[in-house]
């Protein structure tokens, strides 16, 4: 044969049109040009597939840290230095959690602690520097107290609040004076739980009492 002779097509049985031979090469190469875009788009999907397993399990992923624990006793130490007085710390479950402990407050200053319970409720121990019952009445909304109850032989005046609303949900305190420092111990908790937190003064309350000029 020579390079003249065109081939026989099987199909047609004979040699194609030079209008045969241009369809075939143009649809030869579609499929080609098709073929290469779909591995061309198998080969970015891998890639994509790739930058996630490595974002997923390569990078480090720490978790959010939980708070650091409130050393009140540590703190309570700083407040006594800066102030130049004694301050009182109540000793509570180490279960029980500490939200705060700080010197607040603008006309009177008031070293605080807030507590929370394994309950749901809170408690809060608070010494006004230099204040007596009217900063709790204050502090309560006006409310005075209902009565009082005597804890180790100190005693309390009792604050039942009838409307916590009002007094940010407080429905229990006990107030006493401790030298020139007025303490209060108030919250949500039941009466008992107030009252042991109270009594855990104690010993802070008599030696403040005893400091204090007549």
């Amino acid at each position: 044969m020579s390079q003249k002779e065109q081939r026989v097509v099987a199909e047609l049985g004979r040699p194609e049109t030079p209008d045969e031979t241009a369809a075939r090469k143009a649809a030869s190469s579609r499929a080609y040009r098709g073929s290469q875009t779909f591995r061309n788009l198998l080969a970015a999907l891998g890639v994509t597939l790739v930058i996630v397993a490595i974002v997923i399990f390569a990078v480090p992923r720490g978790e959010i840290p939980d708070d650091p624990e409130i050393d009140v006793v540590s703190l309570a130490a700083d407040a006594e230095s800066a102030y130049g007085r004694d301050v009182v710390v109540a000793d509570v479950s180490s279960a029980w959690r500490v939200n705060s402990a700080a010197v607040k407050g603008d006309s009177v200053l008031a070293w605080t602690v807030s507590y929370v319970p394994q309950d749901t409720s809170f408690l809060v121990v608070s010494q006004a520097f230099d204040a007596d019952d009217a900063w709790a009445r204050t502090e309560f909304n006006g409310s005075a107290p209902t009565g009082t109850t005597t804890i180790n032989g100190i005693v309390w005046d009792e604050y039942v609040i009838s409307d916590p609303s009002s007094t940010g949900n407080v429905t229990y305190a006990l107030g006493t004076q401790a030298g020139t420092d007025h303490i209060l111990v108030y919250g949500t908790a039941d009466h008992g739980t107030t009252a042991s937190v109270a009594a855990s003064l104690t010993r802070d309350i008599r030696a403040m009492r005893e400091e204090s000029p007549s």
